[in-house]
């Protein structure tokens, strides 16, 4: 039993990996736990440490469609769940005035589907089949803009004043990320797996950049990771993702770059790095001979 589940667990990090997306051994065992069960992840981890591409190679892994809600301040229900179409509607009650109605009657006609906009968390239940809805930075929300969340993810369902009760046609695989910027609530995580994502450590991103970049000067890769993750240590207002490591990569190879040196590092860092403090604090650092030492 337990060498079926490894199994598993081993055919789904090669299906991630050929959609780009190399994966652990547990990211794979919670991936597989949320359809046994039906239940949504929950992802926190620092900004660009790879949450939201996880839900995209999951997504083409499984074939279904990705739905994604980007959370912000203030995002409410209209943005998220579902909106009426106001200007449609009233042009339906100007067109009946010939024939008036009573409310009664006119509001059976204006709160149907015909009149109803659909938000990504009501696209989600609703489409026939299966998808996968990513609600990406969750922790930028209000946090009454939980509560919201709290039924579909319970019950699969939504409640709209108007019309009632809107059950979901499929289950979509769900997957929220957090960079833990606030605390959400314990009723929120109840409802979810959990799982955290860091920065990789140097073999798995390395392994990542053989991964977009198969001819890969071995020693260029071996001291871009150890760099990036030297610098990942120093207190910076935002370290390098793993998208800005690869896109620094792919340019230290199309300039013939064979191996780090303090003179490459200095011209290419604002790849890396996007506050000039950050680029000044890592310059300097390169110029002393022992801290660059230690990444080559």
């Amino acid at each position: 039993m337990e060498q079926m589940i490894v199994s598993e667990w081993e055919e789904l990090k090669q299906g991630l990996k050929q959609k780009g997306y190399i994966a652990d051994d547990n990211t794979a065992m919670i991936l597989q736990i949320s359809v046994l069960l039906s239940k949504p992840i929950l992802i926190e981890g620092p900004a660009g440490a790879g949450k939201t591409e996880l839900a995209k190679a999951w997504s083409q892994y499984l074939h279904r469609k990705l739905i994604r809600l980007q959370c912000y301040e203030g995002i409410d229900e209209a943005k998220a769940l579902y909106d009426w179409n106001y200007q449609k509607q009233l042009l339906y009650i100007q067109a009946q005035g010939a024939a008036p109605k009573n409310w009664s009657d006119m509001s059976q006609s204006i709160y149907t589907k015909e009149f109803l906009l659909t938000r990504p968390l009501m696209e989600a239940i609703s489409s026939e089949t299966p998808s996968v809805l990513l609600i990406d930075e969750i922790d930028k929300s209000d946090e009454e803009f939980e509560s919201f969340l709290l039924e579909i993810l319970s019950d699969w369902q939504i409640s709209i004043p108007e019309t009632g009760t809107v059950t979901a046609a499929s289950i979509p695989s769900v997957i929220l990320t957090s960079n833990n910027t606030r605390n959400l609530s314990h009723a929120l995580r109840r409802r979810c797996l959990y799982l955290y994502l860091d920065y990789p450590n140097e073999q798995r991103e390395l392994e990542i950049l053989k991964l977009y970049f198969p001819a890969l000067n071995d020693v260029l890769g071996k001291q871009a990771v150890a760099f990036v993750r030297r610098i990942r240590l120093e207190k910076l207002k935002k370290h390098p993702s793993i998208s800005e490591v690869i896109d620094w990569v792919h340019v230290l190879s199309h300039m013939g770059v064979q191996e780090l040196s303090p003179d490459i590092v200095e011209n290419t860092a604002n790849i890396l790095l996007k506050y000039r403090e950050d680029c000044l604090k890592i310059i300097e650092k390169v110029s002393q001979k022992d801290w660059f030492a230690w990444t080559t």
